[in-house]
C-alpha cells in the first residue's frame, strides 16, 4: 500500500514529546513489511544542519490560508529508507520553537493544506493518509471539502490518531473561513464547533475515516467525562470506528547491548546492569552503593505526569526508607524548584537533575532498578517501555497504555513486569513503592521481575500490523 504520514514533529529531526517518537518508528514498522511509505512535516529552523545539508530542493507551489496565497517550497531526504519532505515557509516555520505562539491556528492551517496541495508536486498518490493529534487534524475535513472534486485525490482515505486528547487545537470562531476556507455548514455541533469555536482535533475525529489513539485503555478512557475533555459524547458517538493501538519503541535505536550513552552494555546481564548503576551513582554525586535500591524518573515536570503525589510521599520515602532517588527532567518551574530544594536537603539520597539530556536518560534507564511513572493520565507513555527494555522495573498507575503495558508482579505465579496501583492516591504510591523494594531485596523474586522485563517485546511489529489492518480496511484492500 502506499501510505503517506503527515505531523508537526518526527525523530530525529525535531521533537518535543512521544509523537515524534511514533513518527520516527511507525513509518519504518510499516516499511519493512513492504509498504510504501512517505513522510510530510515542516522544515524548521531547529531542525539540525546535518540534515538540512542531505536535502534537496524538489519545487514548490502555493498553498491557500484562507483567501491568501502562500508560498511552498518542498525540499527532500531519505532517512532509514523513509523518503521524507520538508514543507517550507520561512514565515511559519522559521522559529526557535515548534510551539506556543499566538498564530499555531494559522500555521497548522497552512500545513494542514499544504500536506495536500504537494501530492502532485511529490507524484505520489497514497491510499491513505494517515494524520496525528490536532495540528493535522483538519486535514481529512480540508480533503473532504476542497480536493473531493479533483481525480488525484479520488479514494485517497485518511486516519487520524490521537496521542493526547488534552491538546485540541481551539481556536476562535473566525478560523474556519479566514483560515481554513471552510463554510459555515461546518460550524455545527456535528461538525467542527467547540463551545463557539472551531477545533481541530474534533475536525479529525469527525471528517476521517477511521480514528485510532494509542492504548487500547486510553481509547475506553476518552469516552468517558473525566479523560474526554469535552469530547466524550463524540467519541461515544464514533467508537464503532475508533481503535486502540499500543505505541511500540525503535528496538534498535534503543538497545542496552548495543547503546554507545552506555558505560557497559549489556543485554538481560544483572551483573552487568548493576556496574551501568554503580557508574550513574558515581556521575551524580550519589553514595556508591550497589545493593541500595535505585529509583528513576525521567518526564516533563507537569501536573498530569502525578508529581502531586511524588512531591506528597517523597520527603516520607527518603526519611524512612534506604532508597536513592534520580529525576530527570524540565517543566513547571515550581515542580523543578521544589526537586532542587529536596535534593538541597537529601543530597545523599536525592539527585535533581533539572535539564533534557538524551545521553543521560539512557544511562538512567540503564542504572536504575525501579522506573516510577505515577501518572494522572497516559495516554500511552513511551518512558515504561524504554524502561523495561533496559531492564528497570517500572511503578505506575493503572491507566491508559501504562495499564496496557505494565503487569502487576504476582508473587505466586512469577508474572508481572512491574508493580501498580489503581487510585490517584499518595499513600497508594508509596505502598507501591515499598512493595517494589520489598521484592528488591529478596533476589529469587526479583530476578524473575527483570527477566520478565528482558523477555517483552517492546516493538513496532504488532502496532503496525494492527495499522495495517485498518488501512486494508478503510481502502477495501483486505
Amino acid at each position: 500500500m502506499k501510505i503517506c504520514f503527515a505531523a508537526a514533529e518526527g525523530t530525529p529531526f525535531v521533537k518535543t514529546g512521544g509523537l515524534a517518537d511514533v513518527i520516527g518508528a511507525l513509518p519504518k514498522a510499516l516499511l519493512k513489511e513492504g509498504h510504501d511509505v512517505r513522510l510530510i512535516m515542516p522544515k524548521y529552523k531547529t531542525i539540525p544542519d546535518s540534515f538540512k545539508q542531505d536535502m534537496v530542493h524538489l519545487g514548490t507551489t502555493s498553498v491557500y490560508v484562507g483567501w491568501r496565497e502562500k508560498y511552498c517550497g518542498v525540499e527532500t531526504l531519505t532517512y532509514e529508507g523513509i523518503k521524507v519532505y520538508f514543507v517550507d515557509n520561512e514565515d511559519y516555520f522559521a522559529r526557535d520553537g515548534i510551539y506556543g505562539y499566538g498564530d499555531d491556528g494559522e500555521r497548522f492551517a497552512y500545513f494542514s493544506r499544504a500536506v495536500l496541495d504537494v501530492l502532485p508536486l511529490i507524484d505520489f498518490q497514497p491510499d491513505v493518509i494517515h494524520v496525528h493529534d490536532w495540528h493535522t487534524g483538519p486535514v481529512p475535513l480540508l480533503l473532504r471539502h476542497h480536493y473531493g472534486h479533483n481525480p488525484f485525490y479520488a479514494g485517497i482515505k485518511t486516519v487520524f490518531t490521537v496521542h493526547n486528547l488534552l491538546y485540541q487545537g481551539i481556536f476562535p470562531y473566525e478560523v474556519l473561513g479566514d483560515l481554513l476556507g471552510l463554510p459555515n455548514n461546518y460550524f455545527t455541533p456535528e461538525g467542527v464547533e467547540y463551545y463557539g469555536n472551531v477545533n481541530y482535533m474534533k475536525a479529525g475525529l469527525v471528517f476521517a475515516d477511521h480514528v485510532t489513539t494509542v492504548s487500547p485503555t486510553y481509547a475506553r478512557e476518552i469516552q468517558t467525562s473525566f479523560y474526554g475533555y469535552g469530547l466524550d459524547g463524540l467519541l461515544r458517538s464514533i467508537s464503532g470506528r475508533l481503535s486502540g493501538i499500543v505505541n511500540g519503541i525503535d528496538t534498535k535505536l534503543y538497545n542496552p547491548a548495543t547503546d554507545k550513552a552506555l558505560p557497559v552494555t549489556y543485554r538481560s546481564n544483572l551483573a552487568k546492569k548493576r556496574e551501568n548503576k554503580m557508574k550513574l551513582q558515581e556521575e551524580l554525586g550519589l553514595p556508591v552503593a550497589a545493593d541500595t535500591p535505585l529509583l528513576a524518573m525521567v518526564t516533563r515536570l507537569v501536573e498530569p505526569k502525578g508529581l502531586d503525589l511524588v512531591l506528597r510521599i517523597l520527603d516520607e520515602l527518603l526519611y524512612f526508607d534506604e532508597v536513592q532517588v534520580v529525576v530527570l527532567g524540565t517543566g513547571d518551574p515550581a515542580y523543578e524548584q521544589w526537586f532542587r530544594e529536596a535534593a538541597y536537603r537529601q543530597p545523599q539520597k536525592l539527585s535533581a537533575q533539572i535539564l533534557f539530556d538524551d545521553s543521560l536518560s539512557r544511562r538512567i534507564y540503564a542504572g536504575a532498578d525501579m522506573f516510577l511513572m505515577p501518572s494522572k493520565f497516559e495516554p500511552c507513555g513511551i518512558s515504561q517501555l524504554l524502561a523495561l527494555r533496559y531492564g528497570s522495573i517500572p511503578i505506575v498507575r493503572e491507566t491508559g497504555g501504562l495499564n496496557d503495558t505494565v503487569k502487576a508482579y504476582n508473587e505466586f505465579t512469577g508474572e508481572g513486569n512491574g508493580f501498580t496501583f489503581t487510585h490517584y492516591n499518595a499513600h497508594d504510591l508509596l505502598y507501591t513503592i515499598r512493595r517494589a523494594i520489598h521484592f528488591y531485596r529478596l533476589p529469587e523474586h526479583w530476578k524473575k521481575i527483570v527477566k520478565n522485563a528482558f523477555a517483552g517485546d517492546y516493538s513496532w511489529s504488532v502496532s503496525a500490523g494492527e495499522y495495517e489492518e485498518i488501512y486494508k480496511q478503510i481502502s477495501g484492500q483486505e
